[in-house]
Parts: structure tokens; C-alpha cells; sequence
């Protein structure tokens, strides 16, 4: 008697672009829910999670996205290897963003599935391969030419004789957030949460960085050793 294949789990990733959208009896998340499911029934998979960005817009940074940042730490977590999107749209918009989202999960040994058979994770099409590349270098570039402008900034601030002083710290800047961060550290007190659902926490609290954004683990981590004031009784 044939043994039974092994069925593999999956997790849904859904993104609505509009406040509109967003509810379990708009259309937009109800539609790619339902097309997730009959996907998965079809080919297999057992769905044992599901991800949502709502009011995400398309063109948004991967990085940003506190649904994102969720599933990743489901995947660091438990060992799920298998994303399933409606379609490459959902997963973003703009191309460039979109290989570097795939660049994340495939680095993590991740498969991404649209609901039409298509695997967005496909290494065998060297054009994708060559896009992947491109946009990770894209990506780099402009994080040192960020850096570049910020240092001749300075330099040029300095050479008129005035005293550029670093950063403040986000324990100077919003010792709120700090303390609000340290609260959410430990889900017990042998548990710790990680840094990525630490900033997803705060971000629902309404607690984002200056542009608008999620906090990045690595701001998080930052927080997390930082020393707030305390507070006049």
C-alpha cells in the first residue's frame, strides 16, 4: 500500500490597498481569502495561518508592512516554507519591490504561490534571477547614497562653524515609545517576543517611526537597551 504524501502547511499573505477594503465583508480580503483556500484545497496545502496588510499601499517597502513582519517571524518560527498571495500584485505592485520582498523569503528557503499555479520564488528563469540582482543592488545604492547626502549635509554645516551634534536618542525623542517597547518585550517571563512583533505591537498602537513607517528591528533592538527618563510623580 502507497504510504500518503505528507500534506505541507502554508500561510496566506493578504494586502488590501484602500480603507475601503479592509473587513471581513469588503470584497478585496474576502475575494483573496476565498481564492487562497480553493488554491491550497487544489494543490494540497494546509493554510494554518493568514497575514494582512490592510490599507497597504502596493508601492510600500516590504520592510514596512507590520503584516509582513508577522509573517515573517511565523516562518523564523515554526518552519512554514510556503506563501500563498492571489497574485504577484498582492504581494506589491511596483516590481522592485516586489523581488526584494522575494529576495527576503527565499533567502529564508521560502516559496511563494499565486492562486493561479505561478511560483513567484522561481530561480530557474534567468531574467528573474538577473532582476533579483538588480534590485538588491538598486537597494544598497540608495541606502549609501542616503548615507552619503546625510554625511556632506554635516560636513557642509560644520565647515561654517557650527556645532553638528548626533542623533537624539528615541529614549530623548519619545520616551513613551521606549517604555511602550520594554512593555512588550516579554510576552511571560521566560518568553520573549521578537523585535519584528515588538515593532508590529507598536505600530497598532500607533507608534511609527518619522516617516510614517514600522519600526525596523534593528530601531527596536536599539530602544530595548536604551534608558528612559523617569517620570515626575
Amino acid at each position: 500500500m502507497a504510504r500518503k504524501a505528507k500534506t505541507v502547511e502554508a500561510v496566506a499573505y493578504i494586502r488590501t490597498s484602500s480603507a475601503a477594503n479592509v473587513g471581513s465583508d469588503k470584497d478585496s480580503d474576502k475575494r483573496q481569502r476565498l481564492a487562497i483556500e480553493g488554491f491550497a484545497k487544489r494543490a494540497g496545502f494546509a493554510l494554518v495561518d493568514e497575514f494582512n496588510d490592510a490599507a497597504v499601499s502596493g508601492t510600500d517597502p516590504i520592510e514596512a508592512r507590520p503584516g509582513f513582519a508577522a509573517l515573517l517571524d511565523r516562518i523564523e518560527g515554526n518552519g512554514v516554507r510556503t506563501v500563498i498571495v492571489e497574485d504577484a500584485s498582492r504581494f506589491a505592485r511596483e516590481l522592485m519591490t516586489q523581488e526584494l520582498g522575494l529576495v527576503v523569503l527565499i533567502n529564508r528557503g521560502v516559496k511563494v504561490y499565486t492562486v493561479s499555479g505561478d511560483e513567484l520564488t522561481d530561480d530557474s528563469d534567468p531574467s528573474r534571477v538577473m532582476m533579483r540582482q538588480i534590485a538588491g543592488a538598486f537597494h544598497q545604492y540608495e541606502k549609501a547614497r542616503l548615507v552619503g547626502k546625510l554625511k556632506a549635509a554635516r560636513d557642509r554645516k560644520r565647515a561654517t562653524g557650527v556645532k553638528v551634534e548626533g542623533r537624539l536618542s528615541w529614549s530623548q525623542m519619545k520616551p513613551e515609545v521606549v517604555q511602550a517597547a520594554k512593555a512588550l518585550q516579554y510576552l511571560t517571563k521566560t518568553h520573549q517576543r521578537s523585535l519584528r512583533a515588538i515593532a508590529a505591537e507598536l505600530a497598532k498602537q500607533g507608534h511609527l517611526n518619522e516617516k510614517g513607517n514600522v519600526f525596523t528591528p534593528m530601531v527596536i533592538r536599539s530602544m530595548l537597551k536604551q534608558t528612559t527618563p523617569p517620570t515626575s510623580s
